[in-house]
């Protein structure tokens, strides 16, 4: 069992969840990393729910472009941050989980989206530009 890859759940409204360490851990660790971010609010299927709070947050390496956080505050926050769990646990890069087929419109499109912003290349929100 990788006690590393337990995932945290916080039962509110909006949902919570989290695996893996935060963004400023990894910067106190002296790790580089890249942040993708999407928002619910471009989510379809968040849209016709009318639940559109929140956001998915994918962290990696910023040399090896692996894994190590997935953050979700939102709808079914404790169902997406299980995606990025077993992504983690087999040392998938956010490319990996960019280039896979997500079903549409899931809410599960979100940590997709999330992913491939990490490396500039989300679909549905503006991507943020390298410093």
């Amino acid at each position: 069992m990788n006690y590393d890859l337990i995932p945290s759940v916080i039962y509110t409204h909006p949902e919570m969840a989290w695996v893996g360490k935060t963004e400023q851990v990894l910067k106190a660790e002296g790790v580089e990393v890249n942040v993708g971010t999407f928002p619910f609010a471009a989510s379809g299927r968040a849209m016709a729910a009318n639940d559109t709070g929140g956001f998915v947050k994918v962290i990696a390496d910023a040399k090896t472009d692996r894994i190590l956080g997935v953050h979700v505050i939102g709808p079914s926050a404790a169902e997406l941050v299980q995606q990025g769990a077993i992504a983690m646990e087999f040392g998938s890069s956010a490319e990996d989980l960019g280039m896979m087929v997500f079903s549409h419109p899931t809410l599960s499109e979100a940590l997709h989206e999330a992913a491939l912003a990490v490396n500039g290349g989300a679909i549905h929100v503006a991507n943020r530009k390298k410093r």
